[in-house]
């Protein structure tokens, strides 16, 4: 069964990759999974989650599941997040047609240039303004799929869990010899050279990672001190995919991203944790902790450039007010994300609610924020549907800070 999960997720890799790879994109994401129902809520999940999706969050939940309950399968949960508060993208479509058009006008012969010097004066200091709008300009983004099958039971509670997730980042190196190079013509004190784009030194960096996990997550209910306390675990498999693609701004290429030449990969073992208890009937606390061993992936080296990821333990605490109508959550990270060793680090703290309007209608919102600073804090709104209480879709969005926009679907199946 878990091999064909394990080709289930995999096929899924084409999806990922144009979401991820196909724009120049970074992302930190709050966590290292999608899920309707808990972005829905603020990105919170370490004592709200169901039993269903309780390996994506804290395993510990596993053995929430109700006595009448019975296999849940969720087929699948995916979910997109987007941010371009520089308006990058749309930049660097603008900036390849002022290169065309510079490009056009310059590789001509001695007569022509002379001809058309006042449209390369005007094409040059074009050139040149783009360059400095886009010095410093980032954006960022973030896919994710998984599949989950939990087994609930009185003994041992159990799932089969596999899932990806990916991030992309691009950031611009414009180098400032290159603006004093195409003022020079824009001003008439130089003289452009057929092909001399070519020795301009500004550059795109793009970094990228898919990470792969195919686990077993197992829990059990203890009893301290005559109260129940819920431990669960899930051991891993993990693949890593790295993407390191370096290009000077005139030539990039967004599409060129996934070339082989850029790519690496590394595998590894890695595990899940958690924990979680009922205070009383309507307070749940959990803690959660993703990733406990650390790993550090270098990328390739392209064109002198060279980063590495880094795998860090992610330890989340979460609280829950529930009744049978209403369910609040609070979750904070106790420790930081940072994904590429470039980047800023983020730590997330969320809060949200679920109102279950009918039997099959539940809606939702929240709020998610990075304690940080370096992430965008963003609003989340989103609903489920489960006729019969057997079928369930779920539907997420968000939007926040510097154009982030987000999204995330959900189908889940109990029997």
């Amino acid at each position: 069964m878990a091999k064909h999960f394990r080709k289930l997720i995999k096929t899924s890799h084409p999806v990922l990759l144009p979401a991820l790879l196909m724009a120049p994109l970074s992302a930190l994401a709050a966590g290292n999974y999608f899920d309707a129902r808990n972005d829905a809520m603020g990105g919170t999940g370490v004592a709200t989650s169901t039993y269903g999706t309780a390996p994506l969050a804290n395993p510990a939940l596993l053995t929430k599941a109700q006595p009448d309950d019975d296999v849940s399968i969720t087929l699948p949960s995916v979910g997109a997040q987007l941010s371009d508060g520089d308006h990058m993208i749309d930049k660097i479509d603008h900036l390849t047609d002022s290169v065309d058009r510079y490009r056009d006008l310059a590789n001509q012969n001695p007569l022509a240039l002379l001809r058309d010097r006042a449209q390369i004066q005007s094409a040059a200091g074009d050139l040149a303004n783009q360059l400095e709008n886009l010095r410093g300009n980032k954006a960022w983004g973030s896919a994710g799929a998984a599949v989950v099958v939990a087994v609930p039971n009185k003994v041992l509670p159990f799932a089969f869990v596999t899932k990806a997730y990916g991030t992309a980042h691009v950031a611009t190196e414009v180098a400032q010899s290159d603006i004093d190079y195409l003022r020079g013509i824009e001003k008439g004190t130089r003289i452009p050279v057929s092909g001399d784009q070519n020795t301009l030194r500004s550059a795109g960096l793009g970094r990228g990672a898919i990470v792969y996990d195919y686990g077993i997550a197992v829990a059990h209910e203890f009893s301290i001190g005559g109260h129940p306390v819920s431990v669960g675990v899930t051991p891993k498999i993990q693949q890593v995919y790295l993407y390191n693609y370096s290009a000077s701004i005139y030539n990039y290429d967004k599409s060129d991203f996934k070339q082989g030449r850029y790519k690496n990969h590394d595998n590894g073992f890695n595990l899940d944790a958690g924990l979680s208890t009922d205070v009383n009937d309507n307070w749940t606390l959990g803690l959660s902790a993703q990733n406990l061993f650390s790993r550090d992936i270098d990328t390739r080296e392209i064109s002198g450039y060279k980063d590495t990821y880094q795998i860090r333990p992610l330890v989340t605490g979460g609280v829950a007010w529930h009744n049978e109508r209403l369910t609040v959550g609070l979750d904070a990270d106790a420790t930081s994300t940072k994904r590429f060793k470039t980047q800023q680090e983020s730590q997330y703290a969320g809060v949200g609610a679920e109102f279950r309007a009918f039997s099959w209608l539940q809606l939702r919102a929240g709020y998610r924020a990075d304690m940080k600073s370096n992430d965008a804090n963003v609003a989340t709104l989103g609903f489920g549907l489960s006729p019969w209480g057997k079928v369930h879709l779920d539907l997420a969005g968000m939007a926040g800070d510097d154009r982030t926009y987000g999204a995330v679907a959900q189908l889940g199946f109990t029997f």
